[in-house]
């Protein structure tokens, strides 16, 4: 049996199927992990979401921004210009997806507990049992009759700096904005979801979340994706793995085997231009 975790898909049906078939993944006996953005920017998202639900227990993934924007659109939030969503929310059993959809983790563990996988990052004040509390919160009210005041009040960069005392809807989109947009912290910790950039572009007195000295989530080995630009998967001092490479626009759809941390790659064709 063999656990493999892949990066953003986007809607990039075609490259998935060459993936598995390189893997020669069985899913009586193999399981899947994907970091989020199943759908959006690619041209196949309906048949992509349905191929992930339909694997059952077979397969599992984090929500990423792009996921979230989905069940926002598809609940009367303002459509994006790039968006590729139409397919699935004039489906016949978009309700189905949707539900399925909001119902998964910002967070996942392997059973040992030494490796979790999410979307974009996590702040530099939280361990990993602070941070699974806040996915637990965030993933509650999901999964409750209370989720589309969530939907429509997620958007928006404030707060940017995490503090325990935080409620209602600014806890929770800070929560949402780390799991699902975080990219770049201040040496104290503040977010800034502007740059997109790979480390070395970004603006004076920034880091990349996972190199914050304290951070408080070092031990455990971190897997995330939505950052296509990071120019490298491993990120040793900070034992991290950056799974987005870019298949919607022209890169590669990778596989990490979480046994070994073997990676496995198919190229893809270019779907988008922007991000």
């Amino acid at each position: 049996m063999s656990t493999y975790v892949i990066g953003d898909l986007q809607g990039c049906y075609d490259p998935l199927r060459r993936l598995l078939d390189l893997l020669h993944f069985n899913p009586a006996e193999d399981r899947l992990w994907f970091a989020g953005d199943l759908v959006n920017r690619g041209p196949q998202s309906l048949l992509t979401l349905r191929y992930v639900r339909g694997l059952g227990s077979a397969a599992l993934t984090v929500l990423g921004n792009h996921d979230l924007h989905l069940l926002a659109v598809a609940n009367g939030g303002r459509k994006g210009k790039r968006d590729t969503l139409e397919e699935v929310l004039t489906a016949p059993d978009r309700d189905e997806l949707l539900d399925w959809l909001r119902r998964q983790p910002l967070l996942q563990e392997s059973g040992d507990g030494n490796t979790a996988l999410l979307h974009a990052g996590l702040p530099p004040q939280w361990d990993l049992a602070t941070a699974r509390a806040c996915a637990r919160e965030v993933e509650a009210v999901l999964r409750s009759d209370d989720y589309l005041e969530l939907l429509k009040h997620m958007y928006g960069d404030e707060p940017l700096t995490w503090d325990a005392s935080l409620s209602g809807i600014r806890r929770l989109r800070f929560i949402v904005n780390c799991y699902t947009r975080l990219r770049y912290c201040d040496r104290e910790g503040r977010a800034d979801f502007g740059p997109k950039g790979a480390p070395g572009t970004q603006g004076e007195g920034l880091l990349p979340w996972f190199a914050i000295p304290q951070r408080r989530s070092r031990g455990t080995t971190l897997l995330f994706g939505h950052w296509s630009t990071l120019g490298r998967i491993y990120w040793p001092d900070d034992d991290v793995y950056g799974l987005d490479t870019g298949a919607v626009w022209g890169g590669k759809l990778t596989a990490l085997r979480l046994e070994d941390r073997s990676l496995s790659a198919v190229e893809s064709p270019r779907y988008s231009d922007i991000e």
